[in-house]
């Protein structure tokens, strides 16, 4: 009896054909290691429309600041203060909410990193694809540094988009 649960325990002999358990289990370890990588899809494409969002704030702000700006510098308009705060608020409000997705991105991602490294240690799967840094968190950082660089020009009236 000792000797049959002890061979249980280290799996089937080399060429044997592996019970219906040992599927059941090879075949649940692989599909929660692939619900993992597309949970992480789904956390990049909540990014991708993070940035899709931020980035239309942005754009859309910085082309009313500058509109405005040119025309009250052609002298065809006098008050161009509000429409112009108005621009760089929708910049603000387009870079607040990249920062904001970020933030959320990284705990996300830190957090299932946490649970995939845990349920590998207790051996409930195998983990064997990698988990890089996802691209789509480095494109979300670049074009905050764009936007930042752009309130920047339209604040300090400096820099490479004034």
């Amino acid at each position: 009896m000792a000797d049959s649960t002890a061979s249980a325990a280290l799996g089937p002999a080399p060429g044997a054909v592996p019970s219906s358990a040992q599927v059941n289990t090879e075949l649940a370890m692989r599909r929660t290691g692939m619900a993992f990588q597309r949970t992480r899809m789904a956390a990049d494409r909540t990014l991708m429309s993070v940035i899709r969002t931020s980035l239309s704030l942005i754009g859309f702000g910085f082309t009313i600041y500058q509109f405005f700006n040119k025309l009250k510098d052609a002298g065809l308009l006098k008050g161009a203060a509000p429409a112009r705060n108005f621009g760089t608020s929708l910049v603000l409000l387009g870079i607040g909410m990249l920062i904001l997705g970020i933030i959320y991105h990284v705990m996300f991602m830190l957090g299932l990193r946490h649970q995939r490294s845990m349920m590998k240690a207790e051996g409930l799967i195998w983990a064997e694809s990698g988990f890089p840094t996802s691209l789509v968190l480095i494109v979300a950082v670049v074009l905050l540094l764009i936007g930042l660089v752009a309130v920047i020009s339209m604040v300090g009236h400096v820099g490479p988009y004034n």
